[in-house]
């Protein structure tokens, strides 16, 4: 199998895929993936489209532009589609990844048994702290920032992953930009400034909680309203009314009497 430092294929980006489109491919081959798995021959656009969470309008336009239209009456193929994905996204090639800061995150992210799975390799990882140093995780030995150049070279690595603390992140960017990384995923919660032609992917988990703790709150706040709505209104104070004495028959007696 070809390695991402040394075989580089047609990108989506060359082909004129649109980068919503590519966002939305992994969607499509994990639905893809589960149906394999089920042995599934065949799969409709609707039915697909429902299992990745968009609609089929959309998901046949993404298909256009990998040339794969099904077959009306029958759906797509599904092994075929899960290598046409997997092609265009570049992962029938090994790509060796290098994982930055082995602290909670980092060690969990190596012990992830998904990348194997989807051609990303665990070639090497690095911590800035001596203590770590010779430490086994995941079966594989952290190394020392110190020889972060040295390692990538020697390891082919094609992809880092920072998962620092923000203050040292943009570091850690800048020395695997320098060591001829061009893919960056950040999982420390600050932006990093890359030159052209370096692509970065960030994971900011608060983020994703925050948005979510906004819609908590504005669900709450719609269903305040209602509530009251469908309370039963109270009944208006009783006044008391004053009514002048009207002439009864004998022009004596009111006709409503005073209580």
């Amino acid at each position: 199998m070809a390695t991402g430092r040394n075989h580089r294929p047609a990108t989506t980006r060359s082909r004129g895929i649109p980068e919503a489109t590519v966002a939305r491919l992994p969607l499509y081959l994990r639905a893809l993936t589960a149906l394999s798995e089920r042995s599934v021959p065949t799969v409709s656009s609707e039915e697909l489209a429902a299992a990745a969470g968009v609609n089929s309008a959309k998901l046949r336009k993404d298909f256009s532009y990998l040339g794969s239209y099904g077959t009306r009456g029958v759906g797509y193929d599904v092994e075929y589609l899960v290598y046409q994905i997997s092609r265009e996204l570049g992962l029938t090639q090994d790509w060796p990844v290098v994982i930055v800061g082995i602290g909670n995150l980092g060690a969990a992210l190596a012990n992830y048994g998904g990348f194997a799975s989807r051609g990303f390799r665990v070639a090497a990882l690095i911590d800035a702290d001596p203590s770590l140093t010779g430490r086994l995780v995941a079966g594989i030995e952290v190394q020392h920032t110190d020889g972060l150049e040295q390692i990538i070279d020697e390891s082919g690595v094609s992809i880092g992953v920072i998962a620092t603390p923000a203050g040292s992140a943009q570091q850690v960017c800048d020395r695997l930009v320098a060591a001829g990384i061009t893919s960056i995923l950040n999982f420390a919660p600050t932006v990093l400034s890359v030159p052209d032609g370096v692509d970065v992917r960030k994971v900011d988990l608060s983020i994703e909680l925050q948005i979510l703790a906004f819609h908590e709150q504005r669900k709450a706040g719609e269903e305040a309203p209602e509530e009251e709505e469908t309370a039963p209104p109270a009944a208006p104070p009783a006044a008391a009314v004053s009514k002048r004495p009207e002439p009864g028959s004998d022009g004596d007696r009111p006709a409503v009497m005073p209580a």
